[in-house]
């Protein structure tokens, strides 16, 4: 089957996957997921070759979709009211579950120090992919709004991201070269944070003003096709110069809505209505990278090294939002809001194991 052909079927099971799972009451992306698995190469790898080599650019197109659409659905009135406690859950869970399966792993599967931290920052990303869609569409129905908890877990999950690349970045250096110096790795998360954010709000500055010029007069359609292709040029760009990019494609859609609310309404409108088919494409591509074998391999002492990891991040979740608004119930959601894992392990899982490190293949 060519590659068309493919994303044909990829589509067509990864929806009716999904419908199952709603007539379930479960989220739709979790029979995406599994449909993924399934059609795979290390299922019944019934997909084309050449659409598996182009799924990492395919799932960052879809990530890339959802999330321009949060930051056109960044209120700044909402985003003050949060901001203590959005920085707060962009780095205390991730460096919490870092941190405890670094010395979990460390005790468990006889890692060094510099293999357990790589484990350990792979593990604490949280995945933007599934957290960003799902805070959206609770948006759009209301709840938690009255206390902007869409809003901070949403601002939250994007940060969170960049400080565990970059950790893992930093511990994957240490282990596969001695002479990196740590310190100057770190002091690099805060410029890539800023470096972000300022060229995002720019790019959504300067797509305004062409919005503006009368020579160049579109309709709403054509104008975000121009800001989706303003904005995977600069994810291309921070990808290539360790810039945080995906925070810099939310700062676009921010400008918008701050500058043009009725035309964020309509691209809103106009990639809720996109993302019904790019979710398909997103999720079922994750779950085709699924490797079950291994998985089965990694076995129970792996399974451990998770859950032990995502209590860490639970606990981290919990201290980050004390001194809060939320009550324990609002404050227990946050928690189980915060667990998703899917995108990032996939782009970078197998990193370690091309690096040449030793313990690459468990780690993947």
């Amino acid at each position: 089957m060519g590659m068309l052909g493919s994303l044909a079927l990829l589509l067509v099971v990864g929806f009716v996957a999904g419908k199952i799972m709603e007539a379930f009451h479960l989220p739709g992306l979790v029979g995406m997921l599994m449909a993924g698995i399934v059609l795979g190469p290390y299922g019944l790898a019934l997909l084309d070759s050449d659409l598996l080599h182009i799924s990492l650019e395919l799932r960052a197109l879809a990530l890339i979709l959802i999330l321009l659409r949060a930051g056109l659905g960044l209120n700044r009135s909402e985003l003050t009211k949060v901001g203590r406690a959005a920085i707060r859950l962009s780095a205390i869970p991730c460096l919490f579950e870092g941190t405890v399966v670094m010395i979990v792993s460390r005790w468990i599967l006889n890692f060094s120090w510099a293999e357990a931290g790589t484990l350990g920052f792979i593990l604490a990303a949280v995945s933007p992919a599934v957290v960003v869609p799902e805070m959206l569409a609770l948006q759009e129905e209301g709840y938690g709004t009255n206390k902007q908890i869409p809003t901070l877990i949403l601002g939250g999950a994007a940060v969170d991201d960049v400080f565990a690349i970059t950790l893992f970045g930093v511990f994957l250096n240490l282990a596969v070269d001695n002479t990196v110096n740590p310190v100057r790795a770190l002091a690099h998360i805060p410029w890539s944070i800023c470096a972000g954010i300022l060229g995002g709000l720019v790019i959504g500055a300067v797509l305004l003003r062409l919005f503006d010029f009368k020579k160049l007069e579109t309709r709403n359609t054509e104008k975000l096709l121009l800001t989706l292709a303003a904005a995977m040029l600069f994810y291309e760009f921070g990808q290539a110069h360790e810039i945080a990019s995906l925070l810099g494609v939310m700062a676009m859609g921010f400008v918008i809505l701050e500058k043009r609310e009725s035309s964020a309404q309509q691209f809103s409108a106009k990639l809720a209505r996109v993302w019904v088919f790019a979710q398909v494409i997103l999720f079922a591509l994750v779950g085709a990278e699924v490797n079950i074998h291994v998985a089965i391999k990694g076995g129970l002492l792996g399974l451990a090294v998770i859950l032990i990891g995502l209590v860490g991040r639970s606990i981290g979740v919990w201290v980050a939002t004390m001194g809060t608004e939320l009550n324990h119930k609002e404050r227990v959601f946050c928690m189980i809001a915060y667990l998703p894992k899917a995108t990032v392990q996939a782009a970078i899982g197998g990193l370690p194991l091309a690096s040449g490190m030793e313990s690459g293949g468990l780690i993947l």
